[in-house]
């Protein structure tokens, strides 16, 4: 009996009926604006994802260096849907157009899960951002995606990153580290006053720079989760990124793709990739 059963399992197998093979993650990489070097920085993430997770990474690139670039891609209302996650690297802080920023908005609203890089913190905002908002301010919508309200960075030094939530399958097993010098990007609400504001947002790690310990300033949370809309989608957002050698470092490459994952429900408790979703490309 066992011998036949053995045998039918076979038989259906090369009918092809064997397990489909995990296909990969369809990544946008929304990449572009003022002030980065998002030319280099937009292969260096795309090969960089690709070659951690099973994954194609579609990259809308605009060669627009000001602080209102055009991604026409925003103007459709559906501009995600037939993605499995969106990468937001952009630096916008004047794209205001409330009909652009709500469609960004809705389509994770909507369900798309999202990647916030350095930045994207930065974009898509309007009313008095400086001010602490609340999170029913109609100018507020961005930051509620985010979990997190950011308005300004200091001096370029170096930033001592703290994993604080080490059990997140995000960071778990990853090593603090400190990086060459970066913008370390202030907590408007100050560290705690942020996840009172929004408490659905988690943070993961926290940095600190060496001109004394201002909380929100000085010392600010720059890696955390949230959960945004109705549908409760998983947002991954870190404020490190700058230079070129920040984003091509490996620890922040792990970070990145590890975040991704989660925010896709790839990733294990152990901070691996689920069954399939591991990268078979090599590094280059």
């Amino acid at each position: 009996m066992i011998r036949k059963l053995l045998l039918i399992s076979c038989s259906l197998a090369s009918l092809g009926f064997a397990q489909a093979e995990v296909k990969p993650l369809k990544v946008l990489l929304v990449i572009g604006g003022c002030c980065h070097d998002y030319g280099a920085q937009k292969v260096i993430l795309s090969e960089g994802i690709e070659t951690r997770v099973n994954s194609e990474v579609t990259v809308i690139y605009t060669e627009d260096k000001t602080t209102k670039p055009n991604f026409d891609i925003y103007k459709d209302p559906e501009w995600a849907k037939t993605y499995d996650v969106v990468i937001h690297d952009e630096c916008a802080a004047n794209v205001t157009d409330p009909t652009i920023i709500n469609n960004v908005v809705n389509a994770h609203k909507n369900g798309v899960p999202a990647v916030a890089l350095h930045c994207a913190m930065h974009s898509f905002r309007s009313g008095k951002f400086s001010q602490p908002m609340s999170p029913d301010a109609p100018e507020a919508a961005w930051f509620n995606m985010l979990g997190l309200q950011s308005s300004s960075h200091g001096p370029q030094k170096p930033i001592e990153v703290t994993y604080t939530a080490k059990d997140h399958p995000i960071v778990k097993g990853l090593s603090d580290w400190t990086t060459i010098k970066e913008e370390l990007y202030n907590n408007v609400h100050g560290i705690e006053g942020n996840f009172k504001n929004w408490p659905t947002a988690k943070p993961l790690a926290e940095g600190k720079q060496d001109a004394g310990d201002k909380p929100g300033v000085n010392h600010s949370v720059i890696v955390w989760t949230n959960e945004f809309g109705p549908n409760k989608t998983k947002i991954f957002c870190t404020t490190l990124g700058h230079n070129n050698d920040t984003v091509a470092d490996d620890r922040f490459l792990d970070l990145l793709t590890r975040g991704m994952l989660w925010s896709c429900g790839k990733l294990k408790d152990d901070g691996t990739p689920m069954e399939g979703y591991a990268s078979k490309k090599p590094s280059k």
